[in-house]
């Protein structure tokens, strides 16, 4: 086999492992047996898909990736779930930026494409927004971030091939948006609307030729003034995968605190500032999910010259290189940066207000850090340019001389002295954010559920009286005593059973004077049981239950998910003890108090579901292919576009 072949085979395969190392490395103990708990991350044993469909009340963000979190639990234990979701996120995130620029780069079979693309991965998965979106839980957003190179090339790919082939390529690519749901989609629309937009209306083609198995056809000349035919279909591609939390959105009735707007806008996490947080892509509105370290004087330097570096690497590479993405990714990622600072100005917030006043779904606007994951795209390809010019200009070797090299170069036409500078660069994230490494410094590690937990599940689920479950304290996040090191989570209780679950959805905020606010939940019936429960605002809990007033309100058993004193017991007369543990009380209220029918499905979930699984199997059968093997640059085949030149 001669070194050229194995170059060819190193560049299908190397994205892949340079992601999967990468997420190897930056989970470490968290791929282990037990369940991560932290934040939004809440993985539970046998999630149940109708209690994921019955949801809240509330705007339905987590339905599509609690889905399907909930149908895979049926075939594997919910923690392994859990690991092979966390490490997609850093394998297809590394494999898809590696990708995309080896394909730009065309030069997948050289040592400098080889070390450009792996660069470009290793820096779009390793930095300060995935380390702190990591450890502030949210493992589905994370996922339709890995999915945007993979729908930056796909949006190529609509360009070059007949409408519905590049159609059903582009659905298969943002299966990982759909996935993570809401945030995931508006963020996939930021970052690859520019994109599409840019290229629909500045490239002119044909169509595809009809071939005959011999020779191609005439092909038939596209003007650029039916850009907007494509335009439409990325519309439609996008419209498709949201169905499973647009339709119940759009009939929810729900209300997004305007208070969110200030809790979350970005903050300053390194020493220099919002915008110099933003440009290193941390600033996360929420402290405890900064990585160690990483606000340090020496690290945010050296963070903040590899930033800078990598964005020279862009603009050396987009002027001169000229890729048929690059306008359209400057765009987003400039319009992402400002949208990330909208929430730290007067005028901005006034705006964010009224915008999410008017409508819940502006509510993803008030997580500003969000939307700079254009910008850390453009860095990681920019890191990879800059690796490429570090590698110097030659690519192969001299084809009159098969099966030699030339002396002092490598395989593919680097000199050793390069490949050495360029794994240095490569590695050079690593360096500056060693916070994020072997389990983001071991807190993210796997804990274990209580007995008691499991057994309170199986007597829910064995219970054939109809009626929701009411979990206490009265508050989302809690630390758990036995989930370890002491760590703020959602409770693990909301999603234990297969029932209507209750639970204040309100979420206290720290603020920056050291007091808290209070972002109201957007869950209309547990707000009324809030109400008629009158809870202690220290600890959590009412100072009686009532089983009538339980029962009319058709809750049928009351979980308690933390320790409870003396004085709780005195005021739960007429409840039955079905479960009691350290930290763990269930609670039944009798029958004759019960009011209550089996809580039904929602149509509008399930129909949005079903079309957009439909659209994915349809795109899948159409294409192919998946998203492992979609092929992110022009095709060479028989359905491929010849381009006019201009």
């Amino acid at each position: 086999m001669t070194s050229r072949t194995a170059l060819r085979r190193a560049a299908r395969s190397l994205p892949w492992v340079v992601g999967l190392v990468a997420g190897v490395l930056a989970l470490g103990p968290a791929l282990g047996r037990g369940y991560v708990l932290r934040y939004d991350m809440v993985f539970v044993p046998d999630l149940s898909l109708g209690t994921v469909l019955r949801g809240a009340d509330g705007f339905p963000r987590a339905i599509p990736s609690d889905a399907v979190v909930a149908v895979l639990s049926m075939v594997l234990p919910g923690d392994v779930v859990q690991s092979l979701a966390l490490l997609a996120v850093f394998t297809v995130g590394g494999a898809g930026a590696a990708r995309l620029l080896s394909r730009a780069l065309r030069e997948e079979g050289s040592v400098p494409g080889l070390l450009a693309s792996s660069a470009a991965g290793v820096a779009y998965v390793w930095n300060p927004f995935v380390a702190e979106r990591l450890l502030l839980g949210q493992w589905a957003v994370l996922l339709g971030y890995a999915g945007l190179p993979w729908v930056v090339g796909a949006t190529g790919r609509l360009v070059s091939l007949r409408p519905m082939k590049g159609l059903a390529g582009l659905v298969c690519a943002l299966v990982p948006a759909a996935v993570g749901g809401f945030s995931s989609v508006v963020l996939t629309a930021l970052t690859a609307g520019p994109v599409a937009l840019w290229r629909f209306r500045h490239r002119n083609g044909v169509t595809p030729a009809v071939s005959d198995g011999t020779r191609t056809g005439t092909a038939e000349h596209v003007p650029g003034r039916h850009w907007w035919v494509r335009a439409g279909l990325f519309a439609l591609a996008l419209t498709v995968i949201a169905l499973p939390w647009l339709l119940p959105s759009l009939a929810s009735g729900a209300r997004t605190d305007p208070a969110g707007v200030e809790a979350f806008a970005a903050r300053s996490d390194t020493p220099f500032g919002v915008v110099g947080s933003l440009l290193l892509l941390g600033g996360i509105w929420n402290s405890g999910a900064v990585p160690a370290g990483y606000g340090e004087p020496v690290t945010a330097t050296v963070r903040l010259i590899l930033c800078l570096m990598a964005l020279a690497g862009w603009t050396w590479w987009s002027c001169r290189e000229r890729p048929e993405f690059g306008p359209g990714l400057s765009v987003a990622a400039v319009a992402g940066t400002a949208l990330a600072l909208l929430g730290t100005t007067a005028a901005g917030r006034e705006l964010l207000v009224w915008l999410v006043s008017a409508w819940p779904g502006f509510g993803t606007l008030r997580d500003g850090q969000l939307y700079v994951a254009p910008l850390a795209l453009v860095q990681a390809l920019g890191a990879g340019a800059l690796v490429r010019w570090v590698t110097g200009r030659g690519s192969v070797p001299p084809r009159d001389r098969p099966g030699k090299e030339r002396a002092g170069k490598t395989p593919g036409g680097a000199a050793p002295w390069r490949v050495g500078l360029s794994v240095f660069v490569t590695l050079l994230p690593l360096v500056t954010l060693p916070g994020l490494l072997w389990g983001a410094a071991g807190r993210l590690s796997p804990v274990h559920y209580p007995e008691a937990w499991s057994t309170a599940q199986e007597v829910v689920a064995a219970d054939d009286r109809p009626g929701a479950v009411l979990v206490l304290p009265w508050s989302a996040y809690r630390g758990l005593d036995w989930s370890g090191s002491p760590v703020v989570v959602l409770d693990p209780a909301t999603r234990l059973f297969d029932r209507r679950t209750l639970w204040n959805d309100d979420l206290v905020v720290g603020t920056s004077e050291g007091g808290a606010m209070v972002v109201a939940g957007e869950d209309t019936r547990a707000r009324q049981v809030g109400r008629m429960l009158g809870p202690d605002p220290t600890t959590g809990l009412p100072d009686r239950l009532d089983p009538g007033e339980l029962g009319a309100a058709g809750i049928r058993h009351v979980v308690v998910s933390a320790p409870v004193d003396n004085r709780f017991w005195s005021g739960v007369e007429g409840l039955s003890t079905v479960v009691e543990g350290p930290d763990m009380l269930l609670l039944r209220v009798p029958d004759q108090h019960v009011k209550a029918n089996e809580d039904a499905v929602p149509g509008l979930e399930v129909t949005g579901g079903l079309v957009t699984v439909g659209a994915l199997i349809w795109s899948v059968a159409r294409s192919g292919s998946s998203l492992v093997f979609q092929r992110s640059g022009p095709s060479a085949g028989s359905g491929a576009r010849k381009e006019i030149s201009k």
